[in-house]
């Protein structure tokens, strides 16, 4: 192997990242199984959300939709420390 052909360094481990590892998939689900959907569009107002919503139609939009994306993956973090902070309740 030559100097200009080095392998890739594996990506940094991220321990502390709570969205490490997660699909936008299972984000998503784990958001409309805590909200429902009627939540969520209140939450985020986005189209698919609120007309005729699902996985497949609101994960086409969220990954041509950077905004969108960070705001699902705000909502999903502040669901965490909601859950934590009330004990797993909901």
């Amino acid at each position: 192997m030559s100097d200009d052909q080095t392998p890739a360094a594996p990506p940094p481990a991220q321990p502390r990242n709570p969205l490490h590892g997660l699909t936008l998939e299972a984000i998503l689900t784990a958001l409309v199984d805590y909200y429902g959907w009627d939540g969520l569009g209140e939450r985020i107002p986005v189209r698919s959300f609120n007309i005729d919503p699902s996985i497949t139609s609101s994960l086409r939009f969220l990954r041509k939709t950077p905004w969108a994306r960070e705001k699902v993956e705000g909502l999903y973090l502040y669901m965490l420390r909601d859950q934590q902070r009330r004990g797993g309740r909901r």
